[in-house]
C-alpha cells in the first residue's frame, strides 16, 4: 500500500493551497480516508476525514469552515482544500487510510503517506 501525499509550498496568510493523496495497492473505495498534521514540536493532529461513501465528514474545530476534504474514487485520491490559511496552519500534512468509521483518532488508521509541508508565511 502506498499514499503518495502532493501539493504542499509556501504561501501567504490568506492564500488558498490544495493538497492531494494519490492511494495504490488497495481498494480505495473501501477505505475512510484522513488528513493529519504535525508542526515541529508538536503532535500529529487530526485535521479532517471522509468516509468512503462520501457521506460524511468530520472537521477540526481549527480548520471547520476554511478546508474541505474531498476524493474521487474513480482516481484513488483524496484532496484538502485549504482557504484562507493561517501560520498556525504550517505543518507537514499526512493522508492516512483506515477501513474502519470515520474517525479523528490517529490510531485508527493503518495505513500513512510521507506527508507533505505547507508553510504559510505572515
Amino acid at each position: 500500500v502506498q499514499l503518495q501525499a502532493s501539493g504542499g509550498g509556501l504561501v501567504q496568510a490568506g492564500d488558498s493551497l490544495r493538497v492531494s493523496c494519490t492511494a495504490s495497492g488497495l481498494t480505495f473505495s473501501s477505505y475512510t480516508m484522513g488528513w493529519f498534521r504535525q508542526a515541529p514540536g508538536k503532535e500529529r493532529e487530526f485535521v479532517a476525514a471522509i468516509s468512503w461513501s462520501y457521506s460524511v465528514t468530520y472537521y477540526a474545530d481549527s480548520v471547520k469552515g476554511r478546508f474541505t476534504i474531498s476524493r474521487d474514487n474513480a482516481k484513488n485520491t483524496v484532496y484538502l482544500q485549504m482557504n484562507s490559511l493561517k501560520p498556525e496552519d504550517t505543518a507537514v500534512y499526512y493522508c492516512a487510510a483506515t477501513q474502519d468509521v470515520v474517525s479523528r483518532e490517529r490510531r485508527r488508521y493503518d495505513y500513512w503517506g510521507q506527508g507533505t509541508q505547507v508553510t504559510v508565511s505572515s
